[in-house]
Formats: C-alpha cells, sequence, structure tokens
C-alpha cells in the first residue's frame, strides 16, 4: 500500500512538472521508493544466513598445512627455543579434544633480558602484528598482554638460560599459530599446530 502511494506520487510528480530543473528530483524520488519497497519481504533469509553460519562453526575446515603429513600425532611434545630466536619445533599435530602436555625449554645462554622465551598458543585468526605489539608493550607480564588474554589459548612463562616450564592444554580442531611473545622475536619464532 505505501509503495502504491509513494508510485502514484512520483507518477503525478512527473506528468505535472514543467521542462525545467524538477526533472532532477524525480531519481532520488525513485531510489527512495524502491529502497523501502526493499526493506519489506520475508523475514526467512534471516533464518537461513543464521543457520549457515551455525553450519560453517561446526564444521571446521583444516587448511593445507605443508608438511603436516609427516608429523606424526602426539599430545606430548617437546620444545626448545634458542639465542638465534628458533623454535626447534615449527610443526605439532595433536589429537583435538583431548589433553596436550607441552614442555618448552630455553636452551640459550643469553639473559633472559636481552634473550628471553616463550611460548604462546594463539586462537586461529588472531593479528599477530597487532598481538605482537601489545606484547611488546607488556613487559610488566611476561609480556603476555592481559588487554589480548581472550586471544591465548595458553601460554608457558618467560624463561631465561637453561629453564624450562610445562603446560596442558586442550584444542578443539583447528589450526593454531604459537609464537615467542618477547619484544621482536613472533616474526621470526612462530610454528603452527594442527589439530584433527
Amino acid at each position: 500500500m505505501f509503495l502504491y502511494i509513494i508510485l502514484n506520487f512520483i507518477n503525478n510528480y512527473f506528468f505535472n512538472i514543467t521542462f525545467n530543473m524538477k526533472k532532477l528530483f524525480i531519481i532520488p524520488a525513485l531510489a527512495i521508493a524502491v529502497s523501502i519497497a526493499s526493506c519489506g519481504g520475508n523475514n526467512n533469509t534471516t533464518a537461513s544466513n543464521d543457520q549457515t553460519e551455525q553450519t560453517q562453526e561446526e564444521d571446521v575446515v583444516i587448511e593445507n598445512v605443508p608438511g603436516i603429513e609427516n608429523v606424526a600425532i602426539s599430545n606430548a611434545w617437546v620444545v626448545q627455543g634458542n639465542d638465534q630466536m628458533k623454535f626447534d619445533t615449527e610443526l605439532i599435530h595433536v589429537k583435538a579434544g583431548e589433553d596436550v602436555q607441552l614442555t618448552f625449554k630455553n636452551v640459550g645462554t643469553m639473559p633472559i633480558e636481552s634473550m628471553g622465551h616463550n611460548l604462546v598458543i594463539l586462537k586461529p585468526g588472531v593479528d599477530l602484528a597487532t598481538f605482537g605489539g601489545e606484547a611488546a608493550a607488556a613487559a610488566d607480564n611476561q609480556y603476555i598482554p592481559k588487554s589480548s588474554l581472550s586471544s591465548i589459548v595458553a601460554h608457558t612463562k618467560l624463561l631465561g638460560p637453561g629453564e624450562e616450564d610445562v603446560i596442558t592444554f586442550n584444542l578443539g580442531k583447528g589450526v593454531y599459530t604459537y609464537i615467542c611473545s618477547f619484544p621482536g622475536h613472533f616474526g621470526v619464532m612462530q610454528g603452527k599446530i594442527v589439530a584433527e
């Protein structure tokens, strides 16, 4: 009914005006009428979109991680970090939904103040550059930013030379990035955990 009134107004307006600048108002009036008419309609598309999103969340697809087929599934891992800012293990394969025990060791010799290491497991989709920037400003919390705790699955303590820490966590199916959050390390000191 409302659409009929608007179209009738446009029709009367169009035929009752002279050939002057007033015709320029026809196009905006038509656009308004079309947008108002398109606002109504069936709400079933919203329900359909909600169902699609739920299906996508339930069916997590593991991205193709090169080399994962050569890594045995284990839920007990030992990872070492060194003075060259490298993890000795950059690809971990675990069984999803089961506890994983990870031992992290700093095998370097440099002091913690200049070459401390930790291992931080991030949730999928976390922007590494943003997280790394926030971590660099969190010296008072061992470079674990309190503002980004919701982005972290688990993390070790910041370790000095010869120290180690053990963490236990559980992952849903997916691919998780792990990094060292000590300032400047996350760019080169990272790896992936594939849980399936």
